[in-house]
């Protein structure tokens, strides 16, 4: 097409310079006839030459035409061989995979005969074995569940007991530290003061100015102070006897101040009973004010901190409140920096936990829930009523405050001359412990031992095995927990002994 287009173009070219000769020979029909042959010879050199460099590019078209031809040739020439070759070797595979699909369908035929063959074989061992042991695959499979179910019951009970043993070896082991770091720190008397209700007199002559004329001046004391007094055959002695401790308090300031003065009459008493009674509270309000101080807890409500002031003319099994609450709260606060508790919650909770002691004689309740209701009503926060509450196990206690409140009210309480216990008492207690041990099934013998912080239960073996014998020991304790108040812990050691005794005749 390309060459083509050039010789049309050169003829074109020709016939165009041609046309211009005649046109302009006839516009100069007298011009000179040899201006006309060069012309002529002119445009037929130019078109000699325009069809030559036709020809030599034509030339070079189709040379270069031939070889791309001939390159694409030897393309497809590979491409159709590579094709053969795929071709060739899909066919060989193909042929491969019917052989292996053959071969699979064989065996397949194979393992089904010897599945056949080997049920056959089981059945017919499982019905020899049926004849031989005189027992059905029924009674054989519920005899087989019995073992394994005793040989797992075995080893769940020693897995129980060993990882109790590792647990509790790990747990005594740390709060022992814990414990023992706080204690070591926490330096105070072994025995606390206790109020005092009997008043040392003078000389025995001045009991009869006590109770003046016809007693009115004791009746006056009495009225004023609202204490009993009684005056006996005791040498030296007076005893003062109130259910509320700082009306005792009161009465005994009061009598000594009017001993000193001498001066025994109606008038003096009621002066003498105001006078104790400013000097009371003063010294009530700075007892909880220092009890405050001393702990390091500020922020308490006034009302709390009197209450808590009061504490000072209190005891408990011959221990004083109020130094009790300050032990414990130094301790709760040792305790709470190391396990990373709340160290000022704990602090304030563990003072103020037995502030509703101060009101048990007015307030109906215990004294636990009494002191929890003052402090919420006096605005302390719900973490710090939530301890006060549970330091007793009144309500259980969740946060590791009232944890520590509760086991730091047991460690003051429980350690050596903290407290007076009577003969009476401690016999009681250690009947109530053994009487809750044989209340359950299956018991033989309990002792309480270790002054009440050990209960020892055996058990009969028929009727208890080592899995109940676990249950027994924890529903033991919960009643334990449920019914009876004691300071610190108490272990309880649930026996399980089997004896096998033959005679050899």
């Amino acid at each position: 097409m390309e060459i083509a287009a050039i010789i049309i173009a050169a003829v074109a070219g020709l016939g165009v310079g041609v046309g211009g000769i005649f046109a302009y020979n006839k516009r100069n029909e007298n011009g000179g006839k040899n201006k006309a042959d060069d012309l002529i010879r002119k445009a037929k050199h130019e078109a000699s030459e325009i069809v030559l460099k036709a020809k030599k590019e034509a030339g070079e078209i189709s040379e270069k035409s031939r070889h791309e031809e001939s390159e694409h040739r030897r393309e497809w020439k590979k491409t159709e061989n590579r094709l053969a070759e795929r071709e060739t070797a899909l066919d060989n595979k193909l042929d491969q995979i019917e052989k292996k699909s053959e071969k699979l369908v064989k065996q397949e035929k194979e393992i089904d005969e010897l599945k056949n063959e080997i049920r056959d074989i089981r059945t017919k061992q499982q019905d020899k074995l049926e004849k031989i042991a005189g027992l059905t695959k029924q009674d054989a499979r519920d005899k087989l569940i019995q073992m394994t179910e005793r040989d797992i019951k075995r080893d769940l009970v020693n897995l129980v007991a060993k990882e109790q043993k590792e647990i509790q070896h790990d747990v005594d082991e740390t709060a022992q530290s814990i414990l023992l770091t706080a204690m070591e720190r926490m330096s105070s008397e072994v025995t606390a003061d206790r109020t005092v209700t009997a008043l040392k007199l003078p000389d025995d002559d001045i009991k009869g100015r006590i109770i003046g004329k016809e007693g009115r001046n004791i009746q006056a004391l009495q009225r004023a102070t609202g204490v009993d007094i009684l005056v006996d055959d005791t040498p030296g002695m007076v005893v003062l006897s109130s259910f509320d401790p700082v009306r005792r308090q009161v009465a005994r300031y009061a009598l000594e101040r009017l001993m000193k003065d001498g001066r025994i009459n109606p008038s003096s008493i009621e002066s003498a009973v105001q006078k104790a009674e400013k000097e009371i509270e003063k010294e009530i309000v700075r007892a909880g004010e220092d009890a405050a101080r001393e702990v390091g807890v500020v922020g308490i409500p006034r009302e709390i901190l009197h209450l808590l002031g009061e504490l000072k003319f209190r005891t408990s099994y011959g221990q004083n409140v109020l130094l009790h609450s300050i032990e414990m709260a130094h301790i709760a606060g040792m305790i709470a920096e190391e396990i990373g508790a709340d160290k000022r919650i704990t602090k304030t909770a563990t003072l103020l936990h037995d502030v509703g002691k101060a009101v048990t004689h007015k307030i109906e309740g215990k004294h636990a829930e009494i002191g929890a209701e003052l402090a919420k009503k006096y605005g302390m926060s719900d973490e710090i009523v939530h301890a006060m509450a549970a330091h007793h196990n009144d309500i259980e206690p969740t946060t590791p405050e009232a944890v520590i409140v509760k086991i730091v009210d047991a460690i003051s309480a429980a350690r050596p001359g903290a407290r007076n216990i009577s003969a009476e008492n401690f016999a009681e207690r250690m009947r109530d412990l053994e009487n809750i041990a044989t209340s359950f099934p299956g018991i033989d013998k309990a002792f309480a031992i270790s002054a009440g912080r050990e209960i020892r239960v055996i058990v009969e073996p028929h009727q208890i095995d080592d899995l109940s014998a676990l249950k027994l020991a924890r529903d033991i304790a919960n009643k334990i927990e449920a019914t009876m108040s004691y300071p610190g812990i108490i272990k309880v050691n649930v026996i399980r002994e089997t004896r096998a005794i033959e005679y050899a005749k």
